[in-house]
């Protein structure tokens, strides 16, 4: 049953607020509400339409499109289904970087300027407006609520982003206390802000927590190292996102938190894509988000087949993405949902092309066929693998105290026995695994394409 002070939050502090920024956002999300129990093919058609007329606007007032449209011939109030954005190339972090003035809608006005972690190479910079902002945070306050967690319960975020971190202002810190939201900056991940991490978690019990899988996992590995419980403060789900979750990671923090892990699926570049519901399926944002699969050769793959995600984001009128290229690997599903919710749904996510390995005879594999090698040694605490190229790859390595060259052993041929036995494996010692920029922990990193 939710509390009188979340009630009073999610219907009067938060909608004043939004109200306040200029943003819909208690209309798009109520709307989305109803929309999400419709009958996937009305969906579908609902979904056409807005794509229409996204594209007309798009065409009128965005000069690398209407430029675009016209090279290819292309009418977009003529759309008759999805398959014909298939019309339309593809864009690229590259492309975004070389056309960014152009890329702006020449009716936009207060876009923001956001950019990605930049942690697999050059960071992305690039601009959202209201639109935008408006209906991903409807997404994520639709899907939050599957879950019987609103806005104005207790939250704990752990993050690491520079852009969150440094907006601490008064008036952010203000508005996070109304708002019960709690952030616990996700950089370092000493023993003793481990420790400070875990006390907040127990004083605040919180209904939610929210943030990045490895630093949650972390952290509750780090409670039941000290013998602190995690699962007896009522915390309701741990939302996951912004990284790959593993399930190892979804088991340890179900286990340790008592409560079930809800992984959501999207970027500061492509927006929220998709959530998980309790029935367990990751539901796409089909309102705003159209998804394709696609190979190697950027050709549309069917369900059930694994290919690069690309997204268009029908919400992104002042600063369009359209077949985005996202990097990351998934496979769509035709199967209905058991929780009846007529949105489509994402069957698996992979991960990003680059947590895929190359073998020193060409075979292309996921990264967790190294990580397993690792998770399998008591005596590692945490690990990296970079692959730097065909002939090397190095691991980092936290060990435990009775880490020792066994160990090391274990690791070279193991490794060696997934990418090749002339494969040189360089094992280094570390004191700590340091997360890249954003905060996020990644596992493996390969520098070699397939």
């Amino acid at each position: 049953m939710m509390s009188v002070y979340t009630a009073f939050v999610s219907r009067w502090v938060f909608p004043l607020q939004e109200r306040l920024k200029g943003h819909d956002t208690v209309r798009v999300r109520e709307a989305m509400e109803q929309s999400q129990w419709w009958p996937a093919e009305r969906i579908r058609q609902a979904q056409l339409d807005r794509l229409r007329a996204f594209l007309v606007d798009v065409g009128a007032h965005v000069p690398y499109y209407r430029q675009l449209f016209a090279e290819a011939g292309f009418v977009p109030g003529e759309l008759s289904s999805v398959a014909d954005l298939q019309r339309l190339p593809f864009l690229s972090k590259a492309l975004i970087r070389t056309h960014t003035d152009g890329l702006r809608a020449d009716n936009a006005r207060a876009l923001a300027r956001f950019n990605t972690g930049g942690s697999s190479g050059e960071p992305l910079i690039f601009f959202i407006g209201d639109e935008r902002v408006t209906h991903d945070v409807a997404a994520k306050w639709r899907a939050t609520r599957w879950w019987n967690v609103d806005i104005g319960d207790r939250e704990i975020v752990v993050w690491g982003s520079p852009i969150e971190l440094g907006a601490q202002d008064r008036v952010r810190q203000l508005r996070d206390a109304l708002m019960r939201t709690e952030l616990m900056p996700a950089f370092e991940m000493s023993e003793e802000k481990l420790d400070g991490f875990v006390a907040r978690i127990r004083s605040r019990r919180p209904a939610m927590v929210f943030g990045y899988p490895s630093a949650i996992s972390h952290i509750a590995r780090h409670a039941e190292k000290r013998g602190i419980r995690l699962d007896d403060l009522g915390v309701r789900v741990v939302f996951v996102t912004s990284e790959r979750l593993y399930d190892d990671q979804r088991a340890c923090i179900e286990r340790l938190f008592g409560c079930p892990v809800a992984n959501g699926y999207g970027g500061r570049d492509a927006g929220f894509i998709a959530h998980q519901c309790p029935s367990g399926s990751m539901h796409i944002t089909a309102e705003d988000i159209v998804v394709e699969i696609v190979d190697e050769a950027g050709q549309v793959l069917p369900a059930g087949q694994a290919g690069e995600i690309v997204v268009t984001h029908l919400a992104t009128r002042d600063f369009p993405f359209i077949r985005y290229r996202t990097g990351d690997i998934g496979v769509l599903d035709d199967a209905p949902c058991a929780c009846g919710r007529g949105l489509p749904v994402l069957k698996e996510i992979q991960g990003r092309s680059t947590d895929f390995v190359v073998a020193r005879d060409g075979t292309v594999m996921h990264g967790l066929s190294l990580i397993y090698v690792l998770r399998d040694l008591p005596a590692v605490r945490a690990f990296k693998i970079v692959q730097e190229s065909l002939s090397l790859t190095r691991v980092q390595v936290e060990p435990g105290e009775a880490f020792g060259e066994r160990e090391v052993h274990a690791i070279e041929s193991g490794l060696q026995a997934r990418l090749g036995a002339d494969v040189q494996i360089a094992v280094e010692r570390v004191a700590r695994i340091a997360p890249e920029r954003s905060g996020k922990f990644r596992y493996v990193i390969s520098k070699v394409t397939g």
